[in-house]
């Protein structure tokens, strides 16, 4: 059933049921905005990070102006689809996520007729969709047309050591322990960039996008480990990739003017270095200014990351 979304109109949300898992009933939820009547050109879903939900208007505005139906996707345990009885935003594999995808995509080219497909992914959901595009592309599958990822994380950020030594040890504990909470320091500084409340302009939902952030579990660092392995190592997603991150990270631990220009999240040099993995044909844009969700930069920073994909998009999909 197709009701109004949190965001009112015109957006429009749908809830997919899904298998049940170890923590009982499953549940994505896709929103849905339409460009003007005759003026579609295709599709675009978009897929969220870690501690994250759609609630970034700008991003729908821009691609509806192109023509583009907009849809997003609030994956398992994040945002719209997180249940009573679940665990935040957990995971165990990053696979799980891909039958929240399939369904999704079902729905976009079977049901609603699209026959071109733009897959946008952010942070911990650019890694996602980059592995499934990947595991359809290795069948021989072209699922989407084209893949533009802001921010995706494909490295832990850090130092060599918790990149080595560190990822074996939360290998082992996410084996035995996969509940058990990994220590980390969070500082709220990047909420606190965005939410209107503070030094951003954006109005989020605090329960379903916490200031300091969910708890991060060893199991899902497990995971999400794992995927970057698979990067490192090489993969294919099988259609052009637009890749956007800041020009420059920096770590706070408290507000600063930086952290409204900066990535305070990844290692914006990592995601340059590893985006080139994802398969033949990838282009690195570093929009200086940017935060680490690009789109949600200041407004002159946001269009300048817009008008690089619009400009990219103009050759990439056909």
């Amino acid at each position: 059933m197709t009701v109004t979304d949190v965001l009112g109109e015109p957006y429009t949300r749908e809830t997919i049921e899904l298998p049940e898992d170890a923590e009982g009933p499953v549940v994505a939820t896709l929103v849905k905005r339409l460009a003007p009547r005759g003026a579609s050109h295709g599709a675009v879903l978009h897929v969220h990070g870690f501690c994250d939900y759609f609630f970034q208007t700008a991003l729908a505005d821009f691609y509806v102006d192109l023509g583009y139906d907009f849809y997003a996707l609030d994956l398992r345990k994040h945002g719209r689809s997180l249940l009573a009885h679940q665990t935040p935003n957990f995971c165990l594999d990053l696979a799980e996520y891909f039958a929240d995808l399939d369904e999704a995509v079902a729905r976009i080219r079977d049901r609603d007729g699209h026959a071109r497909l733009v897959v946008s992914g952010h942070s911990t959901g650019g890694l996602a969709a980059a592995l499934w595009a990947a595991s359809h592309a290795s069948t021989g599958r072209q699922v989407l047309d084209a893949l533009v990822l802001n921010s995706p994380w494909l490295d832990l950020q850090g130092s060599f050591f918790a990149r080595t030594a560190g990822t074996e040890a939360i290998n082992r504990l996410g084996l035995r322990r996969p509940y058990a909470v990994v220590p980390r320091t969070v500082s709220g500084v990047y909420a606190e960039s965005l939410h209107r409340d503070h030094h951003g302009e954006w109005d989020f939902d605090l329960a379903w996008k916490p200031r300091d952030s969910f708890p991060a579990r060893a199991g899902w660092l497990r995971a999400v480990r794992a995927g970057h392995r698979l990067v490192h190592r090489g993969i294919d997603v099988g259609v052009p990739v637009l890749s956007l991150c800041s020009g420059k990270s920096t770590v706070l631990q408290a507000w600063s003017p930086e952290a409204a220009s900066t990535d305070t999240v990844l290692d914006v040099k990592q995601i340059a270095k590893w985006s080139h993995q994802l398969g033949p044909h990838v282009t690195v844009v570093r929009v200086d200014g940017a935060v680490h969700d690009v789109f949600s930069s200041r407004k002159a920073v946001r269009e300048r990351a817009f008008g690089e994909v619009e400009r990219w998009l103009s050759y990439a999909v056909r």
